[in-house]
C-alpha cells in the first residue's frame, strides 16, 4: 500500500506492507541508513528519530500511523541546537564506534529543545533509554552541556 510520508521536511511516497516499522522504510525504501537498527524493541534508542519535535524510537512507529506527522532523521536534523550538538560532539570526540550516535545525538537535541539549561542529572534521566555499547555516557554528558554553552553564547 502507498503511504505519504513527512520526511526531512520533503513528501515521500512509499510502498509498504501495513505494519511496516518507520526504521525500515526509512532505510530500505528510502536510503536514509543513518537511523540505525539496535534492538527493534525500543530498548536501545539506536533507532531515534524525531517525529513532530519529539524523540521516538522508529522501530515502534508503523508505517500507516504516519501520515501527516512530520519526521526528522539525523540526516534532516538541523538549526541551532542540532548545530551546537554536531559542534560539542565534534569538540569532545564523543563517538568510539558510532553506531548509536545518531540516535545519541537526536534524543540530546529533543532534551535541549525542552531544557536548555539540563544539569548531569537531567541529562542522565533523558538520555538513560539510549545504549552506547562503547560506554561513551561521560563523553556524551560532557558534551550535552558543552551543546547547552554554544546554544548559551
Amino acid at each position: 500500500m502507498a503511504y505519504t510520508l513527512n520526511i526531512n521536511g520533503e513528501s515521500r511516497t512509499v510502498d509498504a506492507a501495513e505494519g511496516t516499522p518507520l526504521l525500515w522504510v526509512l532505510r530500505d525504501d528510502l536510503k536514509l541508513t543513518g537511523t540505525k537498527f539496535g534492538c527493534g524493541i525500543a530498548a536501545c534508542g539506536a533507532c531515534t528519530v524525531m517525529m513532530n519535535g519529539e524523540p521516538v524510537r522508529s522501530c515502534q512507529q508503523k508505517v500507516e500511523t504516519l501520515e501527516g506527522a512530520e519526521i526528522t532523521t539525523i540526516e534532516g536534523v538541523s538549526g541551532n541546537i542540532a548545530s551546537a550538538v554536531q559542534q560539542a560532539w565534534a569538540e569532545l570526540n564523543v563517538v568510539q564506534c558510532g553506531y548509536c550516535q545518531s540516535g545519541q545525538i537526536v534524543q540530546a537535541i529533543g532534551l535541549l529543545t525542552e531544557n536548555p539549561k539540563p544539569n548531569a542529572d537531567d541529562i542522565d534521566t533523558y538520555m538513560s533509554g539510549n545504549v552506547c555499547r562503547c560506554a561513551t555516557y561521560q563523553r556524551i554528558r560532557g558534551a550535552v552541556l558543552r551543546a547547552s554553552e554554544i546554544m548559551e553564547a
